[in-house]
């Protein structure tokens, strides 16, 4: 499958990946294929979402709790001539994430994609202001179990079909440290999807890849906000000397889920700009 950009499209590429927008990738077409992404009510689950509906695949959206959100994003994807519902569970519980799962496969009786992109926000929500000790329950909850308990889920239901690809989120970061509470909490609770998701991929193989995307500094809701310091760090630690964006992540997750990643499993993709 050809990958290079048609002649006259570096310049389109290059703005459209500067300003956020969706990037068509050539050669790549999920038509007929169903695709779950929690998390995809916002941010980059939300791009990764329009990414994959661009290319043609079916999307369930998942929100924890904001249907409203979900449902705008939905209606989105079907104005682009694609089926897509949304749904919300809340992935801290147990219950929830079994809801999740049940949910998916009466959409779908098989799920060619899954992506685990859900994640708590413990910068700029209502935990920014919570103890240590509760944003690591939070996040070991969301981040950790809940991938961990879909993905087998989910990847025995796909090893039983005889294909499928799974997609986890750890974090660039997690391999060297970051100081700070966030840094040791992220680090921690990406450093263990990372992990599992490595061994996931030897349980499954040969017949579902899994792989983990690992995102640097990426312009979301909190770098929006956040100070010079950081958004000046941000940009010194990037070989490209910019902020990624949600479509630099969703780009990448389309190309893992297609055929042209086929030869690609256990591993963890850096999206970081070359960071230093």
């Amino acid at each position: 499958m050809d990958w290079s950009l048609p002649d006259g499209a570096a310049g389109e590429y290059e703005n459209a990946v500067m300003t956020g927008e969706a990037v068509e990738t050539p050669g790549v077409d999920f038509r007929g294929r169903s695709v779950v992404i929690t998390g995809s009510s916002s941010g980059i689950g939300r791009q990764m979402a329009i990414c994959f509906a661009k290319r043609r695949a079916d999307v369930l959206v998942h929100a924890g709790h904001q249907l409203a959100a979900a449902e705008e994003v939905a209606s989105t994807l079907r104005s682009l001539g694609v089926r897509s519902e949304a749904l919300c569970a809340d992935l801290s519980t147990t219950a929830g994430q079994d809801a999740l799962c049940d949910a998916a496969y009466r959409w779908q009786k098989h799920i060619d994609v899954w992506i685990n992109n859900a994640g708590v926000d413990l910068l700029t929500g209502p935990l920014a202001e919570e103890s240590f000790e509760a944003k690591l329950a939070h996040l070991w909850n969301v981040d950790v179990s809940a991938t961990m308990r879909i993905s087998r889920r989910v990847g025995a239901a796909m090893k039983a079909a005889g294909s499928g690809v799974l997609l986890n989120m750890g974090w660039d970061q997690a391999e060297c440290g970051m100081e700070g509470d966030s840094g040791e909490l992220f680090a921690a609770a990406k450093g263990a999807v990372m992990a599992f998701t490595r061994s996931l991929a030897k349980t499954l193989a040969p017949s579902v890849r899994v792989n983990c995307l690992a995102p640097g500094w990426i312009r979301t809701r909190w770098a929006e906000q956040a100070n010079d310091t950081w958004q000046n760090r941000a940009c010194d630690e990037a070989l490209l000397r910019r902020w990624g964006t949600p479509s630099d992540v969703a780009n990448m997750a389309c190309f893992l889920a297609s055929d042209a990643a086929s030869f690609i499993t256990g591993q963890v993709v850096s999206i970081n700009g070359g960071r230093l």
